[in-house]
């Protein structure tokens, strides 16, 4: 039986092993090694991705075969933690615990929720040798970096096929602020892009016999603000965010180049094209004199350019079946939302044709100081993932 003591330690265990994106290498070591040391077959699997950052990644992917046909349940969590940031009262990589709470970096988002989902898949070995279908869990790299290049990469590869459901454990009800138990059935996409100006140089005292890059790069972000979005039943409305601005026209002239950067969130509809095309219809309201040219961020690859937006139905008949384990656990409905950002969950619910539930633990400050998980809402997430392996794979 999954218990408080058992989630504890290892949640303990994954805190208190640094692991920054890009810097995955040690806490990959530790979950292979876990697992193997609990009788799971476990393997790393090496990427490099080649077109961008020349970064060397590694996974842990886990598949477990019940030796019948039946259901492919993907599980999917990343091990990795966004950088350590100045702030903290407490030891950041201890797991310093505090009644019901256990801090520390990456605690909620989500060392949480990977600590639940290998427990559960400990449990389920250890009481199921036989059963119908096949389980692939994998605890992914670089999920908070660029790319989300550790799923990607598993896609791309083919180890991650074939997939009738998949459960990722971010912290839903972390990331919503609304009381455990909180399902996610959908999330907005988005992309990041650039817009560059060209303008022409001149003398700062005779601005316009030139053409100012900046001036036009700041009407058009004006301009943004005024964007029709379109809305969806579930996901709200998407929105541009402008991430950063450059230009510089030296000492004392009119600068002849600008680059205004934007990451903009996408709802259900919307795509690489719509978004140019708002981006178009902006720059004709601004009225500016400048060229412009409109780049989207370069990629590994063609599927990973955006996050695809998506959502999935409540009467689909393996998102009631992970309800009701809910229910069977927590003795209370969950409630149902949407995720307003991105994440790893958007290739699995965009790219593998399948329906996925986003759900795990409560907890605050995700990617902020003294960052901590609910104890409680972690056991019951593992014990919940268990039970819908239970509900799905067994006899």
């Amino acid at each position: 039986m999954i218990n408080k003591n058992e989630t504890l330690d290892l949640l303990k265990s994954l805190i208190s092993i640094p692991s920054p994106y890009f810097e995955e290498d040690k806490i990959m070591d530790f979950v292979v090694n876990w697992f193997k040391g609990n009788k799971i077959e476990a393997k790393l699997h090496e990427y490099h991705e080649n077109k961008v950052t020349d970064f060397h990644g590694k996974n842990v992917v886990v598949e477990i075969d019940g030796g019948e046909p039946g259901l492919t349940v993907c599980i999917n969590g990343h091990l990795d933690t966004v950088k350590l940031c100045n702030g903290w009262t407490v030891e950041p990589y201890v797991g310093v615990v505090e009644g019901d709470k256990i801090y520390g970096v990456g605690a909620l988002d989500m060392k949480s929720g990977c600590a639940a989902t290998m427990l559960a898949l400990k449990e389920f070995k250890e009481n199921h040798e036989k059963f119908k279908g096949k389980i692939i869990a994998s605890y992914v790299s670089v999920e908070e970096g660029p790319y989300g290049m550790g799923t990607n990469a598993l896609i791309e590869e083919g180890y991650i096929k074939d997939v009738d459901f998949s459960i990722v454990t971010e912290p839903s009800a972390g990331f919503t602020g609304k009381p455990f138990p909180v399902i996610c059935l959908g999330a907005r996409g988005g992309y990041g892009l650039e817009i560059e100006f060209f303008g022409k140089s001149a003398h700062a005292a005779l601005p316009k016999s030139g053409k100012s890059a900046s001036l036009d790069a700041a009407k058009v972000v004006c301009e943004l603000e005024n964007v029709e979005y379109k809305e969806d039943e579930h996901l709200g409305t998407g929105v541009a965010c402008v991430v950063a601005i450059e230009s510089d026209g030296g000492a004392c002239s009119v600068p002849d180049y600008a680059k205004v950067k934007l990451f903009w969130h996408i709802v259900v509809g919307e795509n690489e094209q719509t978004i140019e095309d708002d981006i178009v219809k902006a720059i004709e309201r601004a009225n500016i004199q400048c060229t412009y040219k409109i780049n989207f961020r370069e990629a590994p690859s063609e599927d990973s350019k955006g996050f695809m937006p998506y959502t999935v139905s409540e009467e689909n008949p393996l998102v009631k079946t992970f309800m009701n384990s809910v229910v069977q656990v927590c003795k209370e409905k969950p409630k149902i939302e949407y995720f307003q950002s991105i994440g790893d969950f958007n290739y699995l619910g965009s790219r593998l044709n399948a329906p996925i539930v986003i759900f795990g633990a409560e907890g605050e400050n995700f990617h902020g100081v003294d960052e901590y998980a609910t104890i409680s809402s972690t056991v019951k997430t593992s014990q919940i993932v268990y039970d819908f392996l239970v509900k799905t794979l067994t006899y």
